[in-house]
């Protein structure tokens, strides 16, 4: 199937379709900002990976993820239902493309929230989307994030926090954008100019 770019994905009355991947390291608060812009800008939207990892219990099957099993993953990927997939810390996610497709042909925008894999993927198939990356304001304050969370065992949130670091360093190779995250309204302010077109957002964190 052919894969238009961005810049011919337009509705009827020829407004185009933006696609923005944000991602960053597990704790860094990018699933926080991303609702926060959602939230603010009415034409965007963002889309609920798909993933075989188990449920959290304060979370939602169909808003924060599709929860699925390996087996409905493995289907999902020999349909063509994924626009990328990756395995991270054992477990699956993806973005299902029917949702991105029918956002870009009403020329809306929408937000995918993946991680850097994800990422260079959805950068070689759609060489116009926007690409940022959420930094910590440094690697202290990144684990202080991970452990309040709660969410992981010790061990898990020790191994994300060493995988933060490699991920940041592959980030930097292509990623448009990179945005600090000290202050989450200044954050998401940055965020928003980035989408808007009207700021860039390369920075570097703290050491």
């Amino acid at each position: 199937m052919k894969i238009l770019p961005l810049s011919e994905m337009a509705d009827e009355k020829g407004k185009k379709g933006k696609l923005i991947v944000i991602s960053g390291p597990s704790g860094v608060g990018k699933g926080t900002i991303c609702a926060e812009v959602a939230r603010r800008l009415s034409d965007v939207s963002i889309s609920v990976s798909a993933t075989t990892r188990p449920k959290a219990q304060t979370e939602v099957d169909g808003k924060d993820y599709r929860f699925v099993s390996p087996e409905q993953f493995q289907e999902m990927i020999n349909e063509g239902k994924l626009l990328e997939y990756a395995e991270v810390f054992g477990n699956m996610y993806g973005t299902p493309k029917d949702e991105v497709d029918r956002a870009l042909a009403q020329g809306r925008t929408i937000i995918l929230e993946i991680d850097v894999q994800g990422g260079r993927s959805v950068k070689q198939r759609y060489p116009d989307a926007v690409l940022i990356f959420i930094l910590p304001p440094d690697r202290k304050e990144l684990a202080r994030r991970l452990q309040n969370r709660g969410r992981d065992p010790v061990e898990a949130t020790r191994h994300r926090l060493l995988g933060a670091c490699d991920e940041i360093d592959e980030a930097r190779k292509f990623y448009d954008n990179m945005v600090v995250n000290d202050n989450l309204e200044q954050a998401v302010r940055k965020v928003i100019g980035i989408i808007k077109g009207d700021i860039g957002g390369n920075e570097c964190s703290k050491n």
